[in-house]
């Protein structure tokens, strides 16, 4: 099956405003005093010191940014990431609700930028400077959510008016970076697999270490990835998926206050993923 008719591209860009500035006359008199010319001199102020509100635009962004990496696998150096059409439906609907989000985001801190230049007055003192500050248009146009779909490219297609020999070689170099792309997202999937076994299998190790703390994401995570990755496996690749049946039936009916409760269902689970590493070359 060609990889072209199981995933396409997504690319997600967020920006965001990042209100920092250099203060050239605060860092002039740094370098006055201290001698230094160097990057350490610098003064560089948060125009939006003593509010939080473009922090919290932020801090959303870059979760949406883990999330849009968690449901993708990588692809390119230009940001596209390889979606399986299997998940497209439920990506674009829970990327529409984030971009609806951000811009409600964007439009609330918006609506009060007057008032949060007014707190940052207040919070930078003498560093503040009215003319530091660009116009409520002007940041509005640095913030952004676009998220583009694009189809996973195919040698086929050419239409080009060259000699065929090199139409050929064109084709078949095209078709062998598409092969590679593809092992190295898959790559990607065997990766997420590993970590989330050998981070199990280093927590289960028994040590006198008392202070070890048990979350029900250590089950949940589990779970999770064993469900994402029956999409992520684009390629239908067997040994992935053996990997990934071994460690949804090692977590089958597992439950959080049992294996924190039980040195004897931490070592059953320990003998379950320390089989699994051992079966593959990770």
């Amino acid at each position: 099956m060609s990889i072209s008719s199981s995933a396409v591209l997504a690319k997600l860009n967020i920006s965001v405003w990042t209100a920092n500035k250099l203060d050239h006359g605060a860092t002039a008199q740094v370098i006055a005093v201290n001698g230094a010319a160097d990057k350490a001199a610098q003064v560089r102020k948060n125009l939006m010191a003593g509010t939080r509100a473009r922090k919290d635009i932020a801090d959303f962004a870059a979760e949406c940014r883990l999330w849009h990496n968690q449901w993708t696998l990588a692809w390119d150096d230009r940001g596209s990431r390889l979606l399986p059409t299997s998940l497209f439906l439920d990506y674009k609907a829970q990327a529409n609700k984030r971009r609806d989000k951000f811009n409600a985001m964007v439009d609330g801190f918006l609506h009060n930028y007057a008032a949060h230049v007014q707190t940052s007055a207040n919070y930078l003192g003498t560093l503040f400077d009215a003319s530091d500050y660009p116009t409520e248009d002007q940041v509005r146009q640095k913030f952004g959510f676009h998220l583009v779909f694009t189809p996973v490219p195919e040698s086929g297609h050419f239409i080009l008016d060259i000699p065929q020999q090199e139409l050929e070689e064109t084709k078949a170099s095209c078709e062998l970076e598409i092969q590679q792309r593809t092992t190295d997202a898959m790559r990607g999937a065997w990766d997420r697999l590993y970590k989330m076994l050998s981070t199990m299998r280093d927590k289960l190790e028994e040590t006198e270490d008392s202070k070890k703390r048990w979350h029900d994401s250590f089950v949940t995570n589990a779970q999770e990835l064993c469900q994402m990755l029956t999409h992520l496996n684009v390629t239908g690749d067997a040994e992935l998926e053996k990997a990934r049946k071994g460690l949804e039936s090692a977590m089958q009916g597992a439950d959080i206050d049992c294996i924190k409760g039980s040195e004897a269902v931490r070592e059953n689970l320990k003998v379950k993923v320390d089989s699994i590493l051992s079966q593959f070359e990770w």
